[in-house]
């Protein structure tokens, strides 16, 4: 078990380099489960779900080959023998479940464990379940696995419309699946998230045909198969949302490079009301520099392209010292807010009710021991011993590794005064 340990209150200074889309990736090497030619994504890091999603496929079947130098990830077919994801790798994220659709469209038959992931409220796979069986399967679950059958995948007109509106993993899942189906899908109600829109291009480029993408109503003409490819993955909005509010946080003064400025819009908006400043120095490049004090703000999650729920707990540890009173409303996952209480620990000021919580500016946070319990919570953490005065120790950092590709050292990198521990 490690820890990572932060003195606080040391400016970031110098630039960083975002990387690929985490949320990209997962579901594109679901995808080449589509394919029995080679694919490869360029722009990979080295993060632990990436690691976890490609010993799932090698499970099915498919080998994966990695270049940390040239940071491709290659992928090929081998054999389609396996057609069960295991409990034991699915449980722990859920992005596995997007390989159902895959293996539904390819082979016909598919044996998913459901899926595990972080703890931050109630996400059912029903809208996955619904697609899919709009398609044509016959699904059941039993003894705690989807189980899964198709002949032949069919068109339909499939409402992808849950009780918090839209599905990122659900409508990817039913596109791919639909890449294969005879005729022409229709999906209303569909996530319109730049990953989707990602998924979409590199389904593409292997031959599907998709139209709509980045729309609520997506189009696909279903094909006889799909080839391989090369792509190249878009930067990580959230990774660069998280940077760009520890800059803010630690009143620095940082580039980042590798950055989809269009998809940072409300973001960078809001950012610039609490007290940043961020300006646009070249293509896919930023910087951001704070002097004075922060301004408290209000806000609401909300799918794409309202402000992401992934980096809801980052923009609170923010808020923690902002003056006045913020309202932050969470309507994507209501419960999301267990890394209130760890900064809570830290000094912070904040009433939570059901799907929402209010945050009182202090003047100052302290360095504490905390406990990380999600992925993103743990970067609010890091953004909280960024500013906080005094030594912070974070524990269960394994969480951070999931979405962040050693952000301990990249942060140290640029001032701060960051370690990881035993």
């Amino acid at each position: 078990m490690q820890k990572i340990v932060i003195q606080g209150q040391n400016k970031l200074t110098g630039s960083a380099k975002i990387n690929g889309s985490k949320n990209s990736i997962l579901p594109m090497i679901a995808a080449s489960l589509l394919t029995s030619d080679e694919v490869v994504l360029e722009d990979v890091p080295q993060l632990r779900d990436i690691v976890t999603m490609t010993r799932i496929v090698e499970d099915l079947g498919l080998s994966t080959t990695y270049d940390k130098d040239t940071r491709e990830l290659k992928i090929k077919f081998e054999n389609e023998e396996n057609v069960t994801a295991q409990y034991d790798l699915v449980k722990q994220m859920r992005a596995s479940i997007c390989v159902l659709g895959p293996l539904l469209a390819k082979r016909g038959r598919a044996v998913v464990s459901l899926p595990g992931g972080c703890v931050i409220g109630p996400r059912p796979i029903d809208l996955h379940l619904l697609g899919l069986k709009a398609l044509g399967a016959d699904i059941r679950i039993q003894h705690g696995y989807i189980q899964a059958r198709a002949k032949g995948l069919r068109s339909g007109t499939i409402h992808l419309l849950g009780t918090f509106g839209s599905s990122v993993l659900a409508t990817g899942n039913v596109m791919m699946a639909a890449c294969l189906a005879q005729g022409q899908t229709i999906i209303r109600s569909a996530a319109c998230e730049p990953e989707v829109v990602d998924l979409a291009n590199f389904l593409n480029t292997m031959g599907a045909r998709i139209e709509g993408h980045g729309s609520s109503e997506i189009t696909i003409t279903g094909v006889k198969e799909l080839h391989g490819t090369r792509y190249r993955v878009i930067p990580d909005r959230i990774e660069a949302g998280t940077f760009l509010m520890a800059a803010v946080a630690s009143e620095g003064d940082v580039v980042l490079k590798n950055v989809k400025i269009e998809h940072l819009g409300l973001l960078i908006d809001r950012l610039k009301t609490v007290g940043a400043r961020i300006d646009v120095t070249k293509k896919n490049e930023i910087h951001v520099t704070r002097s004075g004090s922060l301004k408290s703000i209000d806000f609401t999650t909300l799918p794409y392209p309202g402000f992401p729920t992934d980096l809801q707990a980052q923009f609170m540890a923010l808020l923690s010292t902002a003056e006045g009173s913020s309202v932050i409303t969470e309507k994507v996952y209501p419960d999301r807010f267990m890394h209130a209480s760890e900064l809570m620990r830290m000094g912070a000021d904040i009433t939570m009710e059901t799907g929402m919580a209010v945050v009182r500016g202090v003047e100052y946070l302290s360095g504490a021991n905390v406990m990380a319990s999600d992925l993103r919570a743990s970067a609010a953490l890091i953004i909280a011993g960024l500013m906080a005065r005094g030594k912070t120790e974070i524990d269960r950092v394994y969480h951070i590794d999931r979405g962040y590709e050693t952000i301990d050292r990249r942060l140290a990198a640029m001032g701060a005064l960051i370690t990881r521990e035993d």
